[in-house]
């Protein structure tokens, strides 16, 4: 299901979230199916979704998990919805054993 949430690009990995603002606490919470059959990535973050603060504290829990810089992260769709498309800038053979690792118990 991995495969479905995240996609190798030029210049890096793209990856599909669907964020939870003002849950419980920052944190990576799994895969899961979408309607059209494809599959993204769960996260929850404390921060309200006012002002950019949601996408930033995403972009610090998953630079923090993946080992990469804050820099490298960015919302490229879905700036004010739940669902969205990051790309992280990089070497993706060094990326994908990082996202598949923070996956790995779900």
């Amino acid at each position: 299901m991995l495969a479905g949430a995240v996609q190798v690009v030029e210049g890096g990995v793209r990856v599909a979230v669907r964020l939870t603002p003002k849950g419980r606490r920052d944190a990576i919470e799994g895969i899961a199916a979408t309607a059209d059959g494809g599959a993204e990535i769960k996260a929850s973050v404390t921060a309200v979704p006012e002002d950019g603060k949601a996408n930033r504290a995403l972009i610090k829990l998953l630079s923090k998990a993946w080992g990469v810089p804050k820099t490298c992260i960015e919302v490229v769709a879905g700036a004010t919805d739940r669902h969205k498309i990051l790309s992280l800038s990089g070497d993706p053979e060094r990326i994908l054993p990082r996202i598949e690792a923070t996956l790995s118990d779900f």
